[in-house]
């Protein structure tokens, strides 16, 4: 039952990582084919392609870290190689959260219309408004940079003084721990931005919708539309970091330790997040719809011939 249950995690897991290249790559590359011909990017261009390539480097440091575990159990990590493993972590998991919540607030300050000031403050200067909120959330990944290199320098000292097989059994155990406080600490502000704006982007609707109904205007016009879709991307991101932040927790879970049955359900529901949203966001955008369209036709026409 292990071995059918490890095999199944093992073909999902690829699958997902496959995947998330893929659909990370393909923005990656229909933006800056963009930036070539047209010598410039739209500023929900950049946020595209920034958020996809810190996924990239997410899904990659997951794999990767995962497969370490599985041949060592993190009992070979030396104390700079833990470094450069929680490192690459905290810098694209920083990095793949806070744009993708930047990416929400471009939504909410170019689609929502109040009439309040400090909206419309925010709204007609929205470039600078998200790069101060980008540059400034560095300060946050400095403070991150810096409890990560506490936890493990105590981390390490334990280990030099204990080597018996129980401690280094759950090595792994210490660093989902590790991983799991510090998103906790670090997590709460951006989501906590990204929900206020979700909410912030349905009052919007509501408002829009009721004016609607006074106008005598029953059908879908642009704006209800780009309503409807900027909310189902903030949705689905919201929904997917959730669980991502979940998948942290699994591997508290004791069961089947000496298979890492709980350390694979982990990074099969942990992956779900940096590889399905990326898809959705191709979903979501008319140019990357189109270039995904155009891309399928022409496999389509090669196959044929």
């Amino acid at each position: 039952m292990e071995s059918t249950l490890y095999i199944i995690f093992t073909i999902v897991i690829v699958a997902e990582f496959v995947f998330g290249n893929l659909s990370n790559g393909f923005i990656v590359l229909t933006n800056c084919i963009d930036w070539v011909r047209k010598r410039m990017l739209s500023s929900v261009g950049w946020i595209l392609l920034s958020l996809a390539i810190s996924r990239v480097v997410l899904i990659w440091e997951m794999l990767l870290t995962w497969l370490k575990y599985m041949q060592y159990s993190f009992a070979f990590v030396a104390g700079t190689e833990l470094r450069v493993i929680m490192l690459s972590w905290v810098v694209s998991n920083h990095f793949s959260l806070w744009l993708a919540t930047i990416l929400s607030m471009f939504y909410l300050l170019k689609i929502a219309s109040f009439s309040r000031p400090v909206f419309l403050y925010l709204k007609w200067r929205i470039k600078k408004v998200l790069l101060t909120i980008l540059l400034g959330n560095v300060i946050f990944l400095l403070f991150n940079i810096m409890q990560i290199n506490k936890h493990t320098e105590e981390w390490m000292h334990q280990y030099e003084r204990n080597t018996t097989w129980n401690f280094r059994t759950s090595c792994f155990s210490r660093v989902s721990k590790l991983i799991t406080f510090n998103m906790i600490m670090f997590s709460l502000t951006p989501i906590v931005v990204s929900l206020v704006s979700f909410i912030l982007l349905i009052l919007s609707l509501w408002k829009h919708l009721q004016k609607m109904q006074l106008n005598f205007r029953g059908e879908q016009d642009s704006s209800t539309k780009a309503h409807m879709n900027a909310m189902k991307i903030m949705v689905s991101f919201l929904l997917l970091y959730a669980s991502y932040f979940i998948s942290f927790f699994i591997s508290f879970i004791p069961m089947a330790h000496e298979k890492g049955l709980d350390h694979l359900l982990s990074l099969t529901v942990g992956l779900f997040y940096p590889s399905c949203h990326s898809f959705i966001l191709i979903l979501g955008h008319a140019n990357l719809r189109q270039a995904c369209l155009l891309v399928l036709r022409q496999l389509r026409c090669e196959k044929k011939h």
